[in-house]
């Protein structure tokens, strides 16, 4: 099947590498936070961030739209937080009105102004990755410039370094505030900004990944290669190359699977990494029983040692 590949699949199968690579490190640091519905409402919220950022400057440019979505995204992050503290509501209900407000805003305006801006609800939504080739940059201008690539492509690359290097950088405090928050705040480490960091560069991978894979698929690489992970690693450095590895498989397995049956490309990707995640799950269960099993023959076999023990 990869011999018939074209330039257009390699540029598909790069972009869908990038976004699952993005979205598996920061989902590791959500899932160990045990803040996955956060980055689920961020996702959905920052429709609003995108549309208002449209309205105000006319621009589609990735710039203008990532600050639209990070500013949205750190008012979703800190609106939940509020009506959490100040309303005494519990923190998932916060979460859920907030990211659910936000989002019915963004469908509104996306409905009233569909004739002006170039989004859907759909597009939004669900994505179309199969058509991430067809939009290209030039450099050195559309007439006599020379074609570059797909504009998702760069779009999340860019965004991809700037969470590896923010990761590489700030892992030791990301590591301590991930697993010991009380001792964090007494080294002096700035837990709320740490927090609010996390919450931009969610952001930021939310909207590079938009034209890809759209918001509901992203939550998907959020959540699953990163708890797949947690199942498997004893460090926080094995968690993020354990989550890119199921992130990269699921993107393979996902593809080969849209190849051959025709079918959406991006939603293959999730049910992939849905499928990777189960079989994990299944088979650190079956090496369980398999050892609780071979320790219970042992001790049948010598009941000396056992009492003695």
């Amino acid at each position: 099947m990869f011999a018939e590949f074209g330039i257009n699949d390699i540029w598909i199968l790069a972009t869908a590498s990038l976004v699952a690579a993005s979205t598996s490190m920061i989902g590791v640091f959500l899932i160990l936070r045990k803040q996955a519905l956060i980055g689920d409402a961020i996702s959905h919220s920052v429709l609003l961030g995108i549309v208002l950022a449209f309205l105000l400057t006319e621009s589609r440019s990735l710039p203008v739209m990532l600050t639209g979505a990070v500013f949205i995204g750190l008012l979703t992050a800190w609106l939940s937080d509020t009506l959490h503290r100040v309303g005494k509501l519990q923190s998932d209900a916060s979460i859920g009105i907030i990211f659910t407000l936000f989002f019915a805003l963004g469908v509104i305006l996306v409905s009233l102004y569909a004739g002006q801006i170039d989004l859907d609800q759909e597009c939004v939504l669900y994505g179309e990755i199969a058509f991430v080739p067809f939009d290209t940059i030039y450099f050195g201008g559309t007439e006599n410039g020379v074609e570059i690539g797909p504009r998702a492509f760069w779009g999340i690359g860019i965004v991809f370094l700037i969470v590896l290097l923010s990761i590489v950088v700030a892992f030791k405090r990301l590591e301590t505030i991930a697993f010991h928050p009380s001792l964090a705040i007494s080294l002096g480490i700035n837990v709320v900004f740490w927090h609010y960091f996390l919450m931009t560069l969610v952001s930021m991978t939310t909207v590079a990944s938009f034209d890809a894979v759209g918001a509901i698929l992203v939550v998907a690489l959020l959540v699953i290669p990163a708890s797949s992970a947690y199942l498997l690693a004893k460090s926080l450095k094995t968690m993020l190359w354990i989550a890119v590895a199921y992130s990269q498989a699921a993107v393979l397995i996902g593809y080969s699977l849209a190849y051959q049956l025709d079918s959406s490309i991006s939603a293959s990707i999730a049910v992939s990494a849905g499928l990777l995640l189960f079989a994990t799950i299944v088979i650190l269960q079956i090496n369980k029983k398999r050892k609780q099993s071979q320790s219970l023959m042992f001790n049948v076999e010598n009941p000396v040692e056992f009492k003695s023990k």
